[in-house]
């Protein structure tokens, strides 16, 4: 069997606002939760479930590739609730996107303070 990324757990500090910000930022349907966990599931089918740990979240870096056209709805819905954004991950680039990679790309935070970024080209 090949290996294959399946899931992981993103602490949040509200599990049903996070999912929600990754399911419209990323245009995912509702999939199924249970337990401690709210799920959304990426279009290769790798889970993320979402869970309010009872510690301080620590943040963690999260890269998503997406096409061209997901990132324009995606970058412009972030525009229009204005979540702070930036070209680099040093956050030193306000309001701006990269061109690097041979693509484009975005850093900015979800709800829980995790350091988000898309981009369109992967690194390698």
């Amino acid at each position: 069997m090949s290996v294959s990324f399946n899931h992981t757990i993103i602490a949040a500090r509200n599990r049903d606002e996070s999912a929600r910000f990754f399911r419209e930022l990323l245009e995912l349907p509702e999939a199924p939760s249970w337990g401690l966990f709210t799920n959304i599931q990426l279009t290769d089918g790798v889970l993320l479930q979402f869970a309010e740990p009872p510690v301080e979240i620590q943040m963690q870096h999260y890269a998503f590739l997406v096409d061209d056209e997901l990132f324009d709805r995606a970058y412009r819905r972030l525009c229009d609730q204005g979540v702070e954004h930036w070209a680099d991950p040093q956050m030193r680039r306000p309001g701006e996107t990269n061109d690097e990679h041979g693509g484009r790309g975005v850093y900015f935070k979800d709800p829980a303070g995790h350091a988000i970024e898309l981009i369109t080209r992967p690194y390698l």
